[in-house]
């Protein structure tokens, strides 16, 4: 069973949510929370799988939460919702350590497979967004010296392989198969690579490769994850 929070001020849009995830048999719904205080709160007392964190709310924003929340032991993990998704605040949260965002008018199919996604590891970006992404991360590396940080040396050639197919969107599943090893292979495989490089997800990992240079845009779209 995965165990969900609903993070969102406006009541009509939170219970609709709640609705939505309670009616799927493998999904419940545990806490809610209307603003960014009382889910950093909630996260601490209740052990969540995802939590779905809407950005704008008082108090305390979804990007703030989202950080207070990371930086528990043994976090969840974060789909950030917004109203648009031309909401440059996705990006800050995508830094922030979130595993994707939902625009929140995504389709209830689309909306608990990525909550699914989420649970697997998956990062879940759309497609239009992630084009975006890669422009607002190759004009953030234009604007400052982005220095190679020291974890991307430690990397074998293998785990550049696997972090370049990470970055352009690719799932544990799709990489394995272009590498031609396991799943299992595969997972080991992202979780050194995000222990070498330092960061707590898969979104952070491929910012890094944008904003390091090791991933070009322009060579290959980035495919929705899982």
């Amino acid at each position: 069973m995965i165990r969900v929070m609903v993070v969102d001020d406006q009541e009509l849009v939170r219970a609709g949510f709640v609705a939505l995830l309670d009616d799927d048999p493998g999904i419940d719904v545990v806490v809610e929370a209307d603003d960014g205080a009382e889910a950093v709160d909630a996260a601490l007392r209740h052990r969540v799988d995802v939590v779905l964190m809407d950005i704008r709310m008082p108090r305390l924003d979804g990007i703030e939460a989202t950080r207070r929340i990371l930086a528990e032991l043994e976090p969840p993990r974060v789909l950030i919702l917004t109203t648009f998704d031309t909401d440059e605040n996705v990006f800050d949260a995508l830094e922030a350590g979130a595993v994707g965002f939902l625009v929140k008018d995504t389709p209830p199919t689309q909306l608990l497979d990525a909550v699914r996604a989420a649970v697997r590891g998956g990062a879940v970006i759309s497609p239009t967004t992630t084009r975006r992404l890669v422009d607002h991360l190759v004009a953030t590396r234009m604007r400052r010296d982005t220095r190679e940080p020291a974890g991307l040396a430690e990397l074998t050639g293998r785990e550049r392989e696997v972090l370049e197919l990470l970055a352009r969107g690719c799932s544990n599943r799709e990489i394995a198969g272009r590498l031609v090893i396991s799943e299992l292979t595969c997972k080991t495989h992202v979780s050194r690579v995000l222990t070498k490089l330092g960061v707590e997800s898969r979104v952070q990992a491929a910012v890094l490769a944008y904003e390091t240079g090791l991933v070009r845009p322009g060579a290959a779209e980035i495919p929705p994850s899982e």
